[in-house]
């Protein structure tokens, strides 16, 4: 006999293997794009997509979280709410959206059209709204 619990747990793990799926299919979409990581509010890595060549020390939590501290202190400033913010390296660029409660980064080339990462949001918001929806039956109260 299934239970609710096991039901939930199964749906749960496919809505999950289905965004993994898409995310790796954006992987392909823009070129030089090396990786795709959504994360909570913390930069704690939920689900991510990467190449070979991605680097190692953007998937970091202290790298990841950096957005989410730079993000709050960007919406004191006055003028709304920040929605993203580009970051340029030397050899990378990270685009990363505020989807609250998640975090979206996109690491790409610093060769890679920026125009087209930010693209990207469009595509990437049914994900997320699914992501969140798991996320939030999965919270508990305490």
């Amino acid at each position: 006999m299934i239970t609710i619990g096991q039901t939930f747990q199964v749906t749960q793990t496919l809505i999950m293997e289905d965004v993994k799926r898409s995310l790796s299919s954006v992987l392909d979409s823009v070129e030089g794009l090396l990786g795709v990581v959504i994360t909570d509010r913390d930069g704690v890595n939920l689900i991510k997509a990467t190449t070979s060549s991605c680097p190692e020390l953007a998937l970091k939590l202290n790298f990841l979280a950096t957005f989410g501290m730079a993000t709050e202190q960007a919406s004191k400033l006055g003028v709304g709410k920040n929605k993203l913010i580009i970051t340029s390296y030397g050899n990378y660029q990270a685009v990363q959206f505020n989807r609250s409660p998640l975090l979206v980064t996109l690491i790409a080339e610093s060769n890679s059209n920026t125009g087209q990462l930010l693209n990207l949001e469009g595509t990437l918001n049914p994900l997320i709204e699914n992501l969140s929806a798991v996320i939030g039956e999965t919270r508990v109260d305490v």
